[in-house]
């Protein structure tokens, strides 16, 4: 069974033997020593080619048809580890093989793959792309499913909310299980009340589509308990405290954590872990009505604690106090939850390496070598006790907002982890899920972020 793909798209890749033109990925080395095929080196030579990196050049044949193609990977390739995808981007339409590179075969198709994602929904010139044979040496199977993951994840980021509502994403969520024959469960409306989901029906409640917890279960009883939690707030204006023009350009992707979970989940399903999962998703909108939710309100979670709202755009914490208080009293061996939370952790470490928080060291070290395996990055910042006292209000047990904006990362991970306390392996996430430049292996736009990593760390969990 091929991986679930939202958006139906041709693969990049050949699978089968056919007549493919050569690549030759080479070093600046490579040139200078001679070590790559006469012709190649020939025409380089004449070209004045260097490879340097990410540079391509084109051969052509005696008879002046395209013959291949040298593409530079500069003096340090392992800096560039998915420097392949720009292939993707630049080779011209037709089959191609690469003939020799200093690259793993997994890491270079993988770098293909991704490089090779278009978002062209929208669009009705459709551009023929060059497809790349696999090699038998690389896992072609689970790069497949790696692919399906991310692209799945930058999909439903990069769908405008018109068409990536709540119902759309529950839509969404539903044909991911159903591809996979898992069980899933919904509760909408006012039935959030009835259920103890106060707070996701509170942010939720002003706009046209009724807020909804998605639920999705996978698995064996008796693996390991696996779940996932991902904010799917599929657009926010700031609620009453309204955000200016400019900061709600791109707040189609503030359901970035549900869209990455999904992807993960994919991946835990394609690749038949050995797992428990459950994925949870509070899917609103926050939006601005005359039941809006206003600052100065306080509402009581479904932990119990009463929490004020001192600023409505800090909503995404909100609904997922709910669904980690959730999510929590089925005590998960390991619970994730992903976010696009707060401006203060992209300041702290710019937009393509998340943050995560954890109180479980061992956790951490494996998150972290994990993402060093396979090239997903993220750092540990510090749930600092210090600052419990800011997340504190004089009126409720909490506040969504704490006065002074300093640590706002870390404060925001700190009012999340009073929602979970019987779970002993958490982590969450506050993720950009975009990608502001285009890079060799995405264009701008909606990003996978972490979820190779995790993959990586679930399916080494025993």
């Amino acid at each position: 069974m091929a991986p679930y793909q939202y958006i139906e798209r041709p693969t990049p890749f050949l699978t089968k033997g056919g007549k493919t033109l050569p690549i030759f990925a080479v070093t600046p080395a490579h040139i200078e020593t001679g070590t790559i095929d006469p012709i190649a080196l020939d025409w380089a030579k004449k070209a004045g080619y260097k490879a340097e990196t990410g540079s391509l050049l084109l051969i052509p044949t005696s008879e002046g048809h395209l013959g291949g193609a040298l593409f530079g990977l500069g003096s340090q390739p392992a800096e560039n580890p998915f420097l392949t995808g720009k292939l993707a981007r630049a080779l011209p339409a037709g089959d191609w093989h690469i003939e020799t590179a200093p690259l793993t075969a997994n890491r270079l198709i993988l770098g293909y793959g991704l490089g090779s994602y278009r978002f062209d929904r929208y669009k009705a010139e459709r551009v023929e792309t060059p497809r790349l044979m696999i090699p038998q040496d690389a896992d072609a199977a689970d790069i497949h499913r790696q692919l399906a993951g991310v692209f799945l994840a930058r999909d439903l980021i990069n769908t405008p909310t018109n068409d990536m509502g709540p119902v759309e994403l529950e839509k969404a969520f539903r044909a991911l299980a159903d591809h996979y024959k898992a069980d899933v469960t919904v509760i909408t409306g006012d039935n959030l009340l009835t259920h103890n989901f106060p707070l996701v029906h509170t942010v939720g409640r002003a706009s046209a589509e009724a807020p909804r917890l998605l639920e999705m279960r996978w698995g064996k009883k008796g693996h390991k308990k696996v779940t996932l939690v991902g904010k799917g707030v599929c657009f926010d204006t700031g609620g009453l405290d309204i955000k200016p023009s400019s900061s709600m350009l791109l707040m189609k992707k503030d359901m970035g954590g549900a869209a990455n979970v999904m992807g993960l989940a994919l991946m835990i399903m394609d690749a038949k872990l050995k797992v428990d999962l459950r994925v949870i998703v509070p899917a609103v909108e926050n939006s601005i009505a005359g039941n809006a939710f206003r600052p100065g309100d306080v509402y009581t979670s479904r932990k119990g604690l009463t929490v004020q709202i001192d600023n409505t755009d800090a909503e995404g914490r909100l609904i997922l106090a709910d669904a980690l208080a959730y999510a929590d009293e089925d005590q998960p061996d390991l619970l994730i939850d992903m976010a696009t939370l707060t401006g203060a952790a992209r300041v702290a470490l710019g937009p393509d390496v998340p943050a995560f928080f954890t109180n479980d060291d061992t956790l951490a070290y494996d998150l972290s070598e994990a993402s060093l395996e396979v090239d997903d990055p993220l750092w540990r910042m510090p749930l600092f006790a210090g600052y419990e006292k800011l997340v504190r209000s004089n009126v409720a047990d909490l506040t969504n907002a704490p006065a002074g904006g300093m640590a706002g990362a870390i404060t925001a991970a700190l009012f999340l982890k009073r929602f979970v306390t019987n779970t002993e392996s958490w982590a969450h996430f506050d993720i950009f899920a975009w990608a502001s430049q285009e890079r060799p292996h995405s264009p701008v736009g909606g990003e996978a972020q972490v979820i190779r990593a995790l993959y990586r760390h679930i399916a080494s969990l025993k």
